[in-house]
């Protein structure tokens, strides 16, 4: 897995009109650590590498980050990013410590493969429907995946792939799995008027 490492800094000024003065500095991001055993801590965030990375690399939300706060290291993961409303800035970032001893949460993207020889496409004419983007799992530090992906090739009219099918690296849960909730991730159904979305209605009634 790709390694991240961050510039950081202990911020003492607190409050929004600090956050304000830094963001308009155009220099660093107001962040905060939180969780372990120690107290949370403010610090700011070297703001250029941080944009980089985030515009290139779609693994910084899955990734344990390297974050080296006055010198002192420190390994965190993403737990939440506030953008400006209409500007393309980054308001505040929330960051979880974390140890290769502990499993921790995390949302990650879903790829779906093969979808233009999906046999539903290809060969039946349907159309994919993607029901999630993405998936809350649950593992170890250094077990996170940066995406999970789907082959969809075989997929026909009316079938489904549930959270349940889905193929998991090794040490790898999905938190909804744990409270029953076997959601539906893609699907592939018949376009308007067709037959098959005729008789996917009629087995429906049924």
């Amino acid at each position: 897995m790709t390694q991240f490492t961050f510039e950081a800094t202990v911020r003492t000024d607190l409050g929004k009109g600090a956050s304000r003065r830094l963001r308009r500095a155009n220099q660093h991001i107001p962040a905060i650590i939180y969780g372990g055993e120690e107290a949370p801590l403010s610090i700011s965030v070297e703001q250029r590498e941080f944009y980089r990375i985030l515009e290139l690399e779609e693994s910084i939300y899955t990734s344990v980050l390297n974050l080296n706060i006055d010198g002192k290291p420190q390994q965190v993961i993403l737990k939440d990013m506030q953008r400006h409303p209409f500007k393309p800035t980054v308001m505040h970032l929330d960051f979880q410590r974390v140890d290769s001893g502990h499993k921790v949460a995390v949302h990650v993207p879903l790829h779906f493969l093969n979808e233009a020889t999906c046999v539903g496409v290809k060969q039946q004419g349907g159309l994919i429907q993607h029901l999630l983007n993405e998936v809350e799992i649950s593992a170890l530090p250094q077990d996170l995946p940066a995406s999970l992906d789907i082959d969809v090739a075989a997929l026909e009219i009316g079938q489904t792939i549930h959270l349940t099918d889905l193929q998991l690296p090794k040490g790898v849960s999905i938190v909804a799995l744990a409270h029953g909730g076997d959601t539906g991730v893609v699907s592939v159904h018949a376009k308007k008027g067709s037959k098959d979305e005729n008789s996917e209605e009629e087995a429906a009634a049924e």
